[in-house]
């Protein structure tokens, strides 16, 4: 059986000014540390907040695990589905990202390579 963890939450931001003040106030109250990226800002590791609205009515539940092709083909046994055009590969052409095709209450789900 895979491993599975809690990699992070992603909190679905209307623009980029709002997704910095919500990062900022994750910062405020617990320390977590205000990244900028390209498409989100992080605070800390925890929490992502998306610039603009991503997948998911209410953002995403990232499942970190050691081997993200392993996990996904023991869910597929399952019978869960993956939205393939989401896959994410390491350079390498390892699958390290990829969401599953159905929300779970209003979350869109994706498992992520654990580092």
């Amino acid at each position: 059986m895979a491993e599975y963890t809690l990699a992070h939450i992603g909190i679905n931001a209307a623009n980029e000014d709002e997704a910095l003040k919500t990062a900022q106030m994750f910062e405020l109250l617990f320390g977590l540390p205000v990244k900028v990226g390209n498409s989100s800002i992080f605070a800390g590791t925890a929490v992502e907040v998306m610039k603009t609205p991503y997948l998911g009515k209410n953002g995403h539940i990232a499942i970190g695990t050691p081997d993200v092709a392993a996990a996904k083909a023991e869910l597929e046994a399952k019978g869960f589905a993956f939205a393939e055009e989401t896959a994410k590969s390491k350079p390498d052409g390892t699958l390290n990202a990829i969401y599953l095709k159905d929300e779970i209450c209003g979350f869109a789900v994706h498992l992520v390579g654990k580092k």
